[in-house]
């Protein structure tokens, strides 16, 4: 049977694992991944410096490796990094869903959209009034100059004046030296129909504002997400582990909680190859798994076990292997009553193995309350980790076990 032996190399503190085969005349014996030298280099004093820059990848201790690009169904600012195509009628689709349109566009098109709605009826309202006068002849300077004569609409003698009386009449500004007669009930007709078109313009284009300035969106700009994972032993087990915080001092999450998916292909028992397949990740923070309360950063921890489907992932297999950790964060902001959500994506050369974060909370004693050191957010330091996968730590403990 096939044992796996921990072995220390010839630099000190570091260490290899090797599969031992019980057969005669291999030695040394044979390492699992000859053609890859991993190493774990023994902890180290933490000095305030930040060695995941030394640490950042795995992919790129390989010789003759080239840069694979990264691929990535969530940015790490949490957006989508889906690209939709050849979809029929989809301008179409987008009008009937105007509202939505107008709120997820940028600023620039919105602003575009609130001037133009508010112009073009002015000029819209500006050319029926015009028509009005027209027809009944307001226009004519005989009737102008007459006193007998009875307007539509008084001191109305040009389409820049109807323009002004359009502009009046919508926002109900009433200056007082235009207004309607009961000569023409058209006039009358057309004057309440622009009165509730400019409240409805003007309750649609606040409520598009109101609804883009308020997104939950913007909340998730305060909460942050560690820019590595890390991959190291606690309590016996490896896991992995990502920090969240909020930076936010006041209005808290509540009722927050984490997700995270696995992005990965996946080969059904017919030979079918689903990619991508999401796998479901089981993670809690510190020692319980209900809902977090974020008043300082909380590392997330996944245990790999029989259940994950990291269990078979070594760190050799970081070099090799494509996938991505979908990492989501929701919770209701406490001032508002919303919800909001933030996301980002850890992928293979985003992990470090045999690492473990900074810590980055202390007491402070002349202020008499904890401190938060967010300049350590992101800083691990190294730590010795075996380099197997799990199953096969697992099988390697219980094989030391039954030796002693």
């Amino acid at each position: 049977p096939t044992k796996l032996q921990l072995r220390k190399q010839s630099t000190p503190g570091s260490f290899r694992f090797f599969e031992d085969t019980d057969t005669e005349g291999e030695t040394p014996l044979a390492a699992k991944s000859p053609s890859t030298k991993i190493t774990i280099v023994p902890p180290q004093v933490n000095n305030g410096k930040d060695n995941s820059s030394n640490y950042s990848s795995f992919r790129s201790r390989g010789r003759g490796s080239t840069r694979r690009v990264k691929r990535r169904a969530v940015r790490k600012s949490g957006e989508c990094n889906v690209t939709q195509v050849h979809i029929s009628k989809r301008r179409r689709r987008y009008l009937q869903d105007i509202f939505t349109t107008l709120v997820d566009v940028k600023w620039r098109w919105t602003l575009l959209v609130f001037a133009l709605s508010f112009t073009l009826s002015w000029l819209m309202f500006a050319a029926i009034w015009w028509l009005i006068a027209y027809t009944h002849g307001d226009l004519d300077p005989t009737n102008m100059e007459s006193e007998d004569w009875s307007p539509c609409v008084v001191n109305i003698n040009s389409f820049s004046s109807c323009f002004l009386f359009s502009i009046e009449t919508q926002h109900t500004i009433g200056y007082g030296s235009r207004s309607t007669t009961e000569e023409c009930p058209e006039a009358i007709f057309v004057m309440c129909l622009q009165s509730i078109t400019g409240v409805f313009i003007q309750a649609f284009m606040v409520g598009i504002v109101f609804a883009k300035m308020a997104r939950p969106k913007q909340r998730s700009q305060t909460l942050m997400f560690s820019k590595f994972a890390v991959v190291c032993m606690r309590d016996g087990m490896l896991c992995l582990m990502f920090r969240v915080g909020d930076m936010r001092k006041k209005s808290h999450l509540i009722s927050s909680s984490v997700r995270a998916q696995l992005v990965r292909p996946y080969t059904t028992k017919e030979g079918e190859v689903l990619t991508p397949f999401l796998h479901d990740l089981k993670v809690k923070a510190d020692n319980y798994e209900s809902d977090i309360f974020l008043i300082w950063p909380t590392t997330v921890i996944h245990e790999i076990d029989s259940a994950s489907p990291l269990y078979d992932l070594s760190a050799a297999d970081m070099i090799n292997e494509r996938f991505e950790i979908v990492v989501i964060l929701e919770g209701t902001t406490e001032s508002t009553g919303q919800t909001t959500q933030a996301r980002t994506s850890y992928v293979a050369g985003e992990i470090l193995w045999g690492h473990r974060f900074t810590p980055m909370v202390t007491f402070n004693k002349s202020k008499e309350s904890y401190s938060v050191d967010f300049t350590q957010f992101d800083k691990t330091y190294q730590v010795d980790t075996p380099l197997c996968s799990a199953r096969n730590l697992e099988a390697f403990l219980e094989t030391a076990d039954m030796d002693m």
